[in-house]
């Protein structure tokens, strides 16, 4: 049986161990930086975003575990939060274990992430996908998620190429 349990404390430190070195790679990739500054950044909008770590209020940090015979087996973690206002919730991360991807654990964890929200009012999820992350992208889609817009960037300054009077 699958279940999404709020993260303990004592559970913070291995989601952070696997989120920074995660998201510095993706902010590499997606912004052209240097790794060592990727990782800063990485670290910055961590405790930006969650100063209390898992008591940060606003935002909701939890386990996606299996109980196997009464035993939890973590399978991987979801980030987010939800906007009573607005009757929405945004998910900041998602995350299934590269050896427990591909077992319907993702798809599972985002219908009981949505009776949870549909309970609570929410009637939007969001979320944002990074475009280097087709895997992720499949499950979203499978799951009923479609796309609103396109995140693009452009770095400017020095060595960088000039705009193309054609276009």
């Amino acid at each position: 049986m699958l279940v999404l349990r709020a993260m303990r404390a004592d559970e913070y430190p291995d989601f952070l161990d696997y989120f920074i070195p995660d998201y510095a790679i993706e902010i590499a990739v997606n912004y052209n930086l240097e790794a060592a500054a990727a990782k800063n950044r990485a670290i910055s909008e961590i405790e930006q975003d969650l100063p209390q770590g898992v008591n940060t209020v606003g935002h909701s940090l939890t386990c996606i575990i299996d109980f196997q015979i009464g035993v939890e087996h973590l399978l991987g973690y979801l980030w987010y939060r939800t906007n009573v206002e607005k009757s929405e919730l945004f998910i900041y991360d998602f995350y299934v274990f590269p050896r427990e991807q591909g077992k319907g654990y993702g798809k599972e964890a985002m219908r009981l992430l949505e009776e949870e929200a549909a309970k609570s009012g929410v009637q939007q999820i969001k979320l944002r996908v990074a475009a280097n992350n087709p895997r992720a992208k499949k499950l979203y889609d499978n799951c009923g998620f479609h796309v609103t817009g396109i995140n693009m960037s452009k770095h400017i300054g020095a060595g960088m190429e000039t705009i193309d009077d054609r276009d």
